[in-house]
């Protein structure tokens, strides 16, 4: 099976074991003293995150990435992504509803992780226009879209 790897620097790894535990349902499959790497199904997801030299966080900004996210395969799906980013946050997630954005009509809701690497969870509902309003996160440009 082909699934997306990620690998993410931290400062703080206890922090974000517990973060992406929650927020992936699962516990790691490896975990070392400055290493910890999941391997999930659902959604196909190989995610590992380190203590490496450079900064945390600077992944994202030097290489244009401007968030994660996953899409819900419908509304019952998001609600259990909800569930899983609230504990994630301590529910401290960024609650957007419904929206256009990225010329789709989505509804959607973000958590961050502690090194301020935004996660977007979404289910689209259809077709829009435009890139957007303008007024959710996806189109305001912000750094951080929440907490």
């Amino acid at each position: 099976m082909r699934r997306l790897h990620v690998h993410l620097a931290v400062a703080d790894l206890p922090a974000n074991l517990d973060f992406y535990t929650r927020l992936l349902g699962a516990p790691p499959a490896l975990t070392r003293p400055d290493y910890a790497r999941w391997v999930v199904d659902d959604p196909p997801l190989k995610l590992s995150v380190s203590r490496r030299n450079g900064p945390p966080g600077a992944g994202p900004e030097a290489f244009g990435l401007d968030h994660l996210g996953i899409a819900a395969a419908d509304e019952a799906d998001l609600a259990r992504l909800r569930e899983r980013a609230e504990a994630a946050t301590e529910g401290r997630l960024l609650d957007e509803g419904e929206v256009e954005c990225c010329y789709a009509r989505s509804e959607k809701h973000w958590a961050t992780d502690p090194q301020g690497v935004p996660w977007e969870h979404f289910f689209t509902k259809g077709p829009a226009d435009t890139l957007g309003s303008g007024e959710g996160v996806c189109c305001t440009g912000g750094a951080s879209p929440c907490c």
